[in-house]
């Protein structure tokens, strides 16, 4: 995946168009994105302590805030300009949870790979139609940084699905953690907020909510891990076999099967947030609920992938 990610900055660096999205931020997460798969592959070898990890993510964002990506303003009470201290401290913490968010949920075969391809989908959906609504430049660094994301989970997702033939590791998830916090926070630093949300100030809310939904799940998981550990006097990064992927296996659905019930509920979240600052809300809220209803079908039914069989009991 960080050869693919190289490979394409250095295809779209030689592109008329796309190249225009090559800018200095763009370098940094990638070098970032670098700085994260080292310490993975190194915590996947030697089984770096908690301190040591937290330690190389918040190198990593710091490397972004060297070069430019950083929280600028957040929608409370209006738009509120952030002093450059609290800026950073926000981006900071930000890089961390979202890459921690999407280690603690690789936990099944093509489990992250597919719930960040969700979530890229709806950020590029969101960075595109903002730019083609508002006149945004269309080939920026939130829309390049999410297709990558696409592409690199779907060239991996076919070896990683269910049963896997190869593992991401902690190098593997934590950098898509890491795009996709940059992918988010590039987003929300080159959208000119006056031009853009003068009538209104719902769609300001999106480019700071929207990360938050399309990660509504792998946060959740995250958020409940690090509360469970903690009130067991144990570390928050010690593994266990209590997340919402092993809940439901234990009611029974199969390992394929409660990967597609967690696709569908990332899709549920993240595709009628994106869609709501484009579409009425009603139908925002309708394709939300199609998918819970599909979600639901997908948990009730005895659906086999490697076997090919089905079996629906509603009962």
């Amino acid at each position: 995946m960080w050869l693919a990610f190289a490979a394409t900055l250095l295809i779209v660096d030689n592109l008329n168009l796309v190249g225009k999205s090559f800018t200095r931020e763009m370098l940094g997460v990638f070098l970032a994105a670098t700085c994260v798969v080292i310490l993975g592959a190194l915590d996947d070898r030697f089984e770096l302590d908690a301190i040591t990890k937290l330690a190389g993510q918040s190198l990593a964002a710091g490397v972004l805030l060297l070069y430019g990506v950083q929280i600028l303003w957040i929608p409370i009470n209006g738009i509120v300009i952030l002093p450059t201290n609290i800026g950073q401290f926000l981006t900071v913490l930000v890089v961390v949870i979202c890459i921690n968010a999407v280690n603690f949920v690789d936990g099944l075969d093509g489990l992250a790979a597919g719930i960040v391809a969700i979530s890229a989908a709806a950020l590029f959906g969101f960075a595109y139609l903002l730019a083609v609504e508002n006149g945004f430049p269309r080939a920026g660094a939130p829309s390049l940084v999410s297709a990558i994301m696409i592409g690199l989970c779907l060239g991996f997702l076919p070896h990683n699905f269910y049963p896997a033939r190869i593992f991401m590791g902690d190098s593997g998830s934590m950098l898509l953690g890491l795009m996709l916090a940059a992918s988010a926070i590039t987003l929300s630093s080159q959208v000119d907020i006056n031009a853009a949300f003068s009538e209104s100030l719902v769609p300001a809310l999106l480019p700071i909510l929207l990360p938050f939904m399309v990660l509504a799940i792998p946060l959740l998981d995250f958020a409940l891990a690090v509360l469970r550990r903690t009130r067991a006097g144990k570390s928050p990064f010690a593994p266990d076999k209590k997340h919402i992927h092993h809940k439901l296996m234990e009611l029974g659905n199969s390992q394929a099967r409660a990967t597609i019930v967690l696709y569908l509920w990332t899709a549920m979240l993240a595709i009628p947030a994106m869609a709501s600052a484009f579409l009425p809300l009603w139908q925002a809220l309708l394709i939300g609920i199609a998918l819970f209803l599909l979600s639901f079908m997908v948990n009730k039914s005895k659906f086999d992938l490697t076997t090919k069989r089905v079996k629906v009991d509603f009962e």
